[in-house]
């Protein structure tokens, strides 16, 4: 399917957008009960010199507000109005979540373990199908905004395929204050538009149902040096430059909690450890029971578990350790 054609007019579910001109394209797939439409805006900017198209989403996951927060604030900056090229945002994919402020689809399904889909499945399922059919396609680059899940706050951070080397340029650009590399996941929309051939960064910062600034920030700022960095960014809009390189990192382990009880952690996210820190205590509701968690090796603490009781067995940690001396572990991925 060709979605610009040799005049440079864009095409996208049926409508046409212009060189130079915006639209507001709303994706229509399912119902509610009630037979009212459930309508997901596609927001397009295009500038009138030919150029790339960078497809931006967030709120694959329903309750992610830093993502929608990000891609919100850089539609309301006018950051989305290419100098050239097509900018294309999607705040929120997974509306039905959204609105309930759930990770799934209304079926259960996590639309991030469905793509690239199946028309005749599930309603996430069909959802997914018809995204990379009907959209994903378009996009020369994606930036994909994601947020921890639960009460695991993560630092802002970039992952990627260290083996996608046009990725990992992107990810050099955007200068997140972490990037990680990170096995794809099958059935993931990374892993779709891996197969696609199509760039991808997928950025994770904060928690579930919380926006926070310092991770918008980021997320905001990264997103400004890519379009700087493609030429599509409005001269007039300053280019912020990072405090630091990225801090690249290659392997990660949970520390997981040897007790049930209430969890009162010491350390932040992004903060270096040292051997036998202490990071964090445990404690019981009845005052006779005390455990301290120390710190086995040195690394930066990339995930906390903000809950405030665990069980035993639960991660609450996920610190950067040195690939070659690191167990067998799972990513934050995978909890």
């Amino acid at each position: 399917m060709k979605f610009i054609d040799e005049n440079n007019v864009l095409t996208l579910l049926g409508e046409k957008v212009l060189p130079g001109k915006r639209a507001t394209i709303n994706f229509n797939l399912a119902k509610l009960y009630t037979t009212s439409s459930v309508e997901i805006p596609i927001i397009i900017e295009r500038a009138k010199k030919p150029g790339p198209v960078i497809l931006i989403t967030s709120g694959i996951h329903g309750d992610e507000i830093n993502g929608v927060e990000i891609v919100r604030q850089i539609i309301a900056r006018k950051i989305n109005k290419p100098k050239k090229g097509t900018i294309i945002c999607i705040p929120v994919v997974n509306i039905f979540g959204f609105l309930d402020m759930k990770r799934a689809f209304p079926d259960g399904r996590d639309l991030n373990r469905v793509f690239p889909g199946n028309p005749r499945g599930s309603l996430a399922s069909r959802f997914a199908y018809q995204f990379v059919k009907k959209i994903l396609p378009v996009a020369d680059l994606c930036l994909d905004f994601h947020t921890g899940g639960a009460a695991r706050f993560n630092v802002a951070q970039v992952r990627i395929d260290p083996l996608d080397v046009v990725s990992a340029e992107y990810a050099r650009v955007f200068n997140a204050p972490f990037t990680l590399t990170s096995k794809i996941i099958p059935k993931s929309y990374r892993a779709t538009c891996s197969r696609l051939k199509i760039p991808v960064l997928l950025f994770e910062g904060g928690k579930s149902k919380v926006s926070d600034k310092e991770i918008a920030k980021a997320g905001v700022q990264g997103a400004m040096r890519v379009f700087a960095h493609l030429g599509m960014l409005d001269p007039a809009i300053e280019v912020p430059e990072a405090d630091r390189p990225s801090k690249y990192i290659e392997s990660t382990q949970w520390i997981r909690a040897n007790y049930s009880g209430l969890l009162h952690t010491k350390v932040h996210c992004g903060q270096h450890l040292e051997i036998g820190q202490h990071i964090a205590t445990i404690t019981d509701p009845y005052g006779k029971f005390r455990h301290v968690v120390k710190a086995k090796s040195e690394g930066y603490v990339i995930n906390v578990n903000e809950a405030s009781l665990v069980y035993q067995g639960d991660a609450i940690f996920n610190v950067s350790v040195e690939k070659s001396t690191s167990e067998q572990g799972e990513s934050e991925e995978e909890i």
